[in-house]
């Protein structure tokens, strides 16, 4: 798969991303195995920037429409230091999760997992025309491990403390759900080190875009 960053890409057209975002927003691929149908949610314009590669929706991302709208929303643009109105600005921020769609509850009562189908069938297609995308934040493991391929540290901790050996391409993170809470007391570099980071590229990237 060709990435925005790659050299030799071809520049796409505004029209052949739209086309493919309108095949994206009315896939059914899923249909017979989603709990709640499908609904994917993704957000992308060919003036974006940054690219945002998280896990799947939730239940209130499916039910809005709007991605990171939950309480993981709410701190992952505390750790970019963004309002609302910028994150969800698809001229500067394109969203697009591993999974589309809402793919239900796992047997322990969270989220399942992205529908492996999912990514391999629409990242390809829509990531290459993202054409002035400079970098990739990948949140949580199933997105490391689909970017990152043998970069991919042995544990998300492993691959988040090494955040430098992954720029200026990919920058990877932990998931800022509350699941999350004790990880982030025990790994204070990340509050330390990889936020000031991202704060700092994400501002020359979004906020002082020309």
């Amino acid at each position: 798969m060709k990435l925005p960053f790659d050299k030799n890409r071809t520049q796409p057209s505004a029209q052949a991303l739209d086309d493919a975002l309108r095949a994206a927003r009315t896939c059914t691929h899923c249909i017979d195995v989603l709990p709640l149908g499908p609904r994917p949610v993704v957000r992308a314009s060919i003036a974006s920037r940054l690219l945002i590669v998280g896990q799947a929706p939730g239940t209130r991302v499916h039910e809005t429409g709007i991605p990171w709208n939950d309480p993981s929303g709410d701190r992952l643009r505390q750790w970019m230091d963004l309002d609302r109105d910028t994150f969800y600005d698809e001229s500067r921020i394109a969203i697009i999760p591993m999974g589309l769609c809402y793919p239900g509850r796992d047997a322990r009562g969270g989220d399942a997992p992205p529908r492996a189908c999912c990514a391999p069938l629409w990242h390809p297609r829509l990531v290459p025309l993202l054409a002035r995308v400079e970098l990739i934040l990948l949140i949580g493991g199933y997105a490391q491990s689909y970017y990152l391929g043998d970069r991919n540290g042995a544990s998300l901790t492993e691959t988040v403390r090494n955040w430098r050996d992954y720029l200026p391409d990919y920058l990877p993170l932990p998931h800022p759900s509350f699941r999350n809470n004790a990880w982030l007391k025990r790994n204070p570099w990340f509050d330390a080190e990889v936020l000031p980071y991202l704060r700092g590229r994400v501002g020359n990237l979004v906020k002082n875009a020309p």
